[in-house]
């Protein structure tokens, strides 16, 4: 098996990246205050296609060579917005006819492969603080909240891991690009 060169990825442009079809998902970061894991956060966003991501409270925004690092320069290719509270921002989206999803450890929660897209709805992923979760104030406006299993010993994963974990449930379960 030979392993593709990057001119073989025939991969879009910003501009077509921009153009193109997209993931109805916004992701929504709440209060998170690593810049790597938000620069990781960005890439992920990138590689599924998301409409736009939204940086609330303490979240560091772009340009910022940490964020820069591992984003790679998907800061270019996702639109983000700034909202100086999570609740804000929330809010603002559920006016937009977003469902609101909180990647949370909470009573009720649904586990991530219980948790059923439909068809033409359109969602907006909470995640929370890398120490704290996602905050109460938020909690509290939320329609669902979704849990990945957990087999091992700690109480959670990365942030950037649960992002990946679920961008990647959500777009296989709601068949983007095929």
């Amino acid at each position: 098996m030979r392993k593709l060169k990057l001119d073989e990825l025939n991969r879009a442009t910003i501009a077509e990246f921009k153009a193109g079809e997209k993931l109805p998902v916004v992701v929504v970061l709440d209060n998170v205050r690593s810049r790597h894991n938000i620069g990781s956060i960005f890439r992920t966003a990138d590689g599924f296609a998301v409409e736009k991501m939204c940086l609330c409270g303490i979240t560091a925004r772009p340009p910022h060579r940490e964020i820069e690092k591992t984003a790679l320069g998907a800061t270019q290719s996702i639109i983000w917005e700034y909202f100086d509270s999570p609740v804000q921002a929330v809010d603002q989206l559920r006016s937009e006819g977003y469902t609101i999803v909180a990647v949370e450890q909470a009573e009720n929660s649904t586990m991530l492969q219980d948790f059923e897209t439909v068809k033409g709805e359109k969602y907006a992923l909470v995640f929370g603080n890398e120490v704290n979760g996602v905050s109460d104030e938020v909690m509290a406006k939320i329609d669902v909240c979704i849990e990945i299993p957990q087999f091992g010993t700690k109480h959670s994963f990365n942030i950037v891991v649960s992002a990946g974990i679920v961008l990647w449930d959500l777009f296989s379960k709601m068949s983007f690009g095929s």
